[in-house]
């Protein structure tokens, strides 16, 4: 009855023009930062809801779950990264990619800039922290082959998701997976600057970091096509307008306007993907050649079978 109650209270809260909108829920791949950026500016710039859409965006408790969330039919989107999109898909889950939200690569192998470590080459025989097994290994190795070493040459630390700590503390002498657009300024603002080594710089092709991903069932659902329209819109706004699309960011949000957040907001606002709904083939198709060679899939499926170009 209480539940029900404040179902009752919670709808007639809402506008007239609210309720007759679609609801959509979004599950982030992280806590809110400046990735999410043309997510959280069109909510609060009013861009969803000129697209009559009513959207619930949701940092979850694990990073892993979203995907296999919308997969089971328990939310409608996902945010995710194409590299783990293509083991996923392997792996059985029904999803596909239908938009990209940051268009370029973020990973990188990071260490203290005034360290030991000038090169790559330099890693032979030292701790690095990792925080995702896999991806983040296969992006190592080929890093570390350009230089006639092994994963063997380093030894490998699970270190969660305390990246910059874990190389303040000690605990490793560099981190791979951190990303450029965070870590690196979050080091910097500590005092303790980093050096960043790019795997695309070393035989990794590029990839999308962050796409957004749906059940493959619900492809024709339009709101996912409307949600595609206003991210484009969202996405146009910051380009156009970036200090005032920042004050949409950081509405409700104060925590957001810290100079972490300001720093990150900057160094992203170029990777945003201009064309959220794109879908570049040639470039799904070379990553899962590279992940087959790598051993994470066993094959590279036809693109369509884990990305679309909705219309």
């Amino acid at each position: 009855m209480f539940r029900v109650l404040a179902v009752l209270i919670a709808a007639l809260s809402l506008s007239p023009a609210a309720m007759a909108h679609d609801r959509l829920t979004i599950l982030l791949d992280w806590f809110v930062n400046p990735d999410h950026a043309p997510l959280v500016v069109a909510k609060n710039a009013g861009i969803f809801d000129r697209h009559e859409l009513l959207v619930e965006l949701i940092a979850p408790a694990d990073p892993n779950d979203p995907p296999k969330l919308v997969a089971a039919g328990k939310a409608d989107v996902a945010i995710s990264y194409q590299p783990q999109l293509h083991v996923q898909v392997a792996q059985g889950l029904p999803l596909r990619r239908i938009g990209t939200l940051v268009a370029t690569p973020l990973n990188s192998l990071v260490v203290l800039r005034d360290g030991p470590i000038k090169s790559v080459a330099d890693l032979k025989g030292r701790k690095i922290g990792y925080s995702v097994g896999g991806f983040e290994d296969a992006i190592l190795k080929s890093m570390l082959e350009q230089y006639g070493l092994k994963l063997s040459d380093v030894t490998l630390v699970n270190i969660n998701f305390a990246l910059s700590p874990s190389i303040f503390a000690g605990k490793v002498d560099g981190t791979i997976g951190a990303f450029r657009n965070f870590e690196l300024n979050q080091m910097d603002i500590a005092g303790k600057p980093g050096r960043a080594f790019y795997p695309e710089d070393y035989g990794v092709p590029l990839y999308d970091e962050l796409i957004l991903v749906a059940h493959q069932d619900r492809l024709e659902d339009k709101r996912l096509s409307r949600l595609l329209d206003a991210l484009e819109e969202a996405v146009a706004l910051i380009h156009n307008q970036p200090e005032k699309s920042r004050q949409h960011f950081i509405k409700g949000n104060k925590s957001l306007d810290d100079e972490l957040n300001r720093r990150a907001w900057k160094d992203t606002i170029p990777r945003f993907a201009h064309s959220p709904r794109a879908l570049d083939s040639r470039r799904y198709s070379r990553f899962a050649a590279y992940l087959t060679e790598q051993g994470l899939i066993p094959e590279a499926l036809p693109v369509e079978r884990y990305a679309v170009e909705l219309r």
